[in-house]
């Protein structure tokens, strides 16, 4: 009996020991994922300190290994073939146990981060609804390489190593969730290059750029208060608008996933704040730099047209800086979205076409990224402007075939030395468009789509719609604009 006693005491110690030497994989390296093709792709966990963790993967012969840290934590970077569309496997064992994940492909990997209108499900919001959402879902599982994981939302005031989310595969049971935007950005690349596409959702809704940046980085801002982050009573701000929390709970867990690039769709709450575009450009590169993989492209969406922003012209000067940003973030792009927003959405912040903003996300990576040819990636960008008598003609870079209308052009105003606008009457004649109105004699400024809320029908021959725009640079509010 006393054997049997001490021989029980001593199981008591060894359990803990052998419970340890699991092999223990953070959720996002899951069953269905999908792993960037032809590069080094870092796997990572933990096991039993200073345990030797061996990985198998189905597409090679050799097995890698790698020590477990003191900590127990482990990561191993394994080469990754061409992409297929052929399940494969990795395997991970200690030597006691092993870990095997399943149905894995082999593509090309996106985040897809910002806010709501990136956050925006196939199934839609409340009483807003996704145009052609019922299609895509009903066709979902034709889509067999696209895949999603998503990161919920996920609050922290330091960095985390872990978060939720498993990946899915495309079906109708699981398509309703993912973001739109998002699918129709892979459906549109898996049909282009014929590969498979993994999406990683890392958005939250109302989310401001500082929430996606570190705190050293946030201390340099003084408009920043790092002590409402973590706070639960929204009449001090809302979680969803709180620096830092976001970057350390949800971004921070997933930067050891190899990817190929982002898309970003994000702006509405950084509204009337300053400097947007130099602090996007501080986000993209600090997330480059984490990310170990160079210069990533980041291809970002205008806001939309919105009469919710209020009096004035706020959301123009946010998509201003959001043109900027494409001039100081190298490797980056920005589609434009004024046309696409119905008369009837004025006051929805989630206009229903996503199936063409993620679409024109795709272009610009097929082009930009991918390198195809023949595909247009972007719309008419003002050029110059000349003054011929009351009449103010304008160029464009990006129409090489002219434009897609004649008359009938709207969204452009004209203004003289007073500083009030009025709506222009409009006629392009490739390569010009000519702008007048006959309430002003003496033109000095035109604005295109530059309201909160006015969308514009200028495009191209290819039907990319032109890039907001104005030719003055003044700094006070333009006096009453009239009808």
């Amino acid at each position: 009996m006393k054997r049997f006693f001490l021989l029980g005491v001593a199981c008591l110690f060894v359990l803990p020991a052998f419970l340890q030497a699991k092999v223990v994989l953070p959720e996002i390296m899951s069953d269905n994922m999908v792993l960037q093709q032809n590069t080094q792709v870092k796997l990572w966990g933990k096991a039993a300190a200073g345990s030797t963790v061996s990985v198998k993967a189905s597409w090679n012969a050799q097995t890698f290994t790698v020590k477990a840290a003191n900590d127990g934590k482990f990561l191993i970077q394994v080469p990754t073939p061409a992409a297929t569309f052929t399940p494969q496997t990795v395997s991970f064992t200690d030597g006691s146990e092993s870990v095997t994940l399943k149905n894995i492909l082999i593509g090309e990997v996106w985040v897809a981060s910002g806010q709501s209108n990136m956050e925006m499900p196939l199934d839609g919001f409340f009483s807003s609804p996704v145009v052609g959402a019922e299609e895509a879902i009903t066709t979902s599982g034709k889509y067999k390489g696209v895949r999603f994981v998503k990161v919920p939302r996920t609050s922290a005031l330091t960095p985390q190593e872990t978060v939720k989310g498993k990946w899915k595969t495309s079906e109708p049971a699981n398509a309703p969730m993912f973001s739109a935007v998002a699918f129709f950005y892979a459906t549109y690349l898996t049909e282009l290059l014929n590969v498979p596409i993994g999406i990683i959702e890392c958005n939250w809704g109302g989310a401001t750029v500082e929430g996606y940046m570190p705190e050293w980085i946030l201390k340099t801002y003084p408009d920043v208060d790092l002590s409402q982050a973590g706070r639960p009573d929204s009449r001090e701000l809302p979680e969803y608008m709180q620096p830092m929390i976001m970057y350390n709970g949800m971004l921070k867990p997933i930067e050891n996933y190899t990817i190929k690039g982002f898309i970003w769709y994000q702006g509405e709450s950084n509204i009337g704040r300053p400097d947007y575009a130099l602090r996007l450009a501080k986000m993209v590169e600090i997330w480059r730099n984490e990310w170990g993989l160079g210069e990533l492209p980041f291809y970002s969406v205008e806001i939309a047209p919105y009469t919710g922003y209020g009096q004035g012209i706020s959301g123009a000067l946010l998509r201003e800086e959001q043109y900027k940003s494409m001039s100081i973030i190298s490797n980056s792009l920005m589609v434009s979205t004024n046309d696409l927003v119905e008369p009837f959405e004025a006051m929805d912040i989630h206009p229903r076409h996503k199936k063409e903003v993620g679409q024109r996300l795709g272009a610009a990576a097929a082009v930009n990224t991918y390198g195809i040819q023949g595909i247009a990636d972007r719309g008419p960008v003002f050029k110059s402007m000349e003054i011929r008598d009351n009449r103010v003609m304008l160029q464009f870079d990006n129409v090489p075939q002219g434009f897609y209308y004649d008359t009938d052009i709207e969204g452009f105003e004209v203004a003289g030395p007073d500083k009030i606008f009025y709506p222009a009457q409009v006629s392009a004649n490739w390569p010009t468009v000519s702008v007048y109105s006959r309430r002003v004699a003496n033109p000095v400024a035109v604005r295109y789509g530059f309201k909160n809320y006015q969308p514009g029908t200028l495009k191209n021959s290819r039907g990319w719609p032109a890039y907001p725009f104005r030719t003055d640079d003044w700094k006070d509010e333009p006096r009453n604009r009239q009808r």
